[in-house]
């Protein structure tokens, strides 16, 4: 049994060899930095720190990603040097890219996606973006945290005609309007600091050109509070359009920390006074308290009262004897002052 065994190592050394050899260079060349995995139409560099893009790749490329380098600027047609006219998706995670220049893209005529998450960007050139017709999804999770960008990627978008605006995770406040393009699909807006959606950003989203808008809101600390309101009755008219609304939940106020938003009814909604609440409630609020306060020091007072009332009924009754015999000595005056057989003896010489 064992030379049986035998006869078949050799079989097994031939299956295991092409996974002990790296991947040939693919047709066209794949760079030193990256490796092409099964075809060169998928070519990715990961972790190489790479100072510029690979200026030789394959022509036929159609994903490009590179990861962990240090691209630091896109200069103009950053990517030009071969062209790739067939390139559909660009990655570049955690490149540390802080600036894009004017025509960064150039020569890429039929890329579709753009991913530049997780990039902490500075600067967006106006024309950053040009040269890219096609570009339907552009993804920026976590790449505005380290400056404000909105008013740079609005000039940079506005000739786009973007599907899909991804903004998760960069601790935005508000409704980015400046960036939702007519036509826009989808935005991703999870894991920022949204509290709510206000009413004039409600309406923005009620324009004819972003009807078909759907958004995505999770892990968002919404505040449960009556700012909340018109934010409810709109996820509850157009919920279709909020993918992720059974999932939402409260992050405050407490009492209500990990309700489900879909479950709570608007008058549970209610203000305090940080919060700008509503006056009426505001009011009422502080004339029960104040009544709870009286009632409280009207409660001690009976209570001292009824604890000490042996000494003041020991009081009264001494009270009462001293305005008797204060009366009483008025009394005696008066007779005196009113006796004639004394009026006359006083004034006998």
């Amino acid at each position: 049994r064992a030379a049986g065994g035998g006869r078949w190592l050799p079989w097994l050394g031939l299956a295991l060899l092409p996974l002990a050899v790296p991947p040939a260079a693919a047709p066209g060349g794949c760079p030193s930095a990256c490796y092409c995995v099964a075809t060169p139409e998928l070519v990715t560099c990961r972790y190489e720190r790479l100072e510029e893009p690979p200026r030789e790749l394959p022509a036929a490329v159609h994903n490009l990603s590179i990861a962990g380098s240090n691209l630091s600027i896109l200069p103009r047609a950053a990517f030009a040097a071969r062209p790739l006219r067939d390139l559909r998706l660009l990655r570049l995670r955690h490149d540390n890219i802080h600036t894009i220049e004017d025509m960064a893209l150039q020569g890429l005529p039929a890329l579709r996606t753009l991913d530049l998450s997780h990039n902490p960007l500075l600067s967006v050139a106006a024309g950053a973006f040009a040269g890219v017709p096609l570009l339907s999804t552009l993804q920026l999770n976590q790449a505005l945290l380290a400056a404000p960008l909105e008013e740079q990627l609005a000039l940079a978008m506005q000739n786009l005609t973007l599907r899909r605006l991804e903004l998760a995770g960069n601790a935005l406040q508000a409704l980015p309007a400046s960036l939702l393009s007519p036509g826009l699909e989808e935005l991703d807006l999870r894991n920022n600091s949204l509290q709510r959606l206000a009413a004039t950003e409600l309406r923005s989203l009620e324009a004819p050109e972003l009807r078909g808008l759907r958004l995505n809101l999770g892990a968002n600390p919404l505040s449960c509070d009556c700012a909340l309101r018109p934010f409810l009755a709109w996820l509850r008219s157009a919920g279709s359009r909020v993918l992720d609304a059974r999932s939402l939940r409260c992050a405050g106020p407490p009492a209500l920390r990990g309700a489900a938003l879909l479950r709570l009814r608007p008058e549970g909604l209610v203000c305090s006074a940080g919060e700008g609440g509503e006056p009426g409630q505001l009011e009422t609020a502080s004339y029960v308290f104040f009544g709870i306060v009286l009632a409280l020091i009207g409660i001690v007072f009976l209570m001292v009262l009824y604890l000490n009332r042996r000494g003041i009924k020991r009081w009264l009754h001494n009270l009462r004897e001293a305005c008797r015999d204060q009366m009483e000595g008025y009394h005696y005056r008066y007779e005196q002052d009113a006796d004639p057989r004394c009026a006359s003896a006083v004034g006998t010489p």
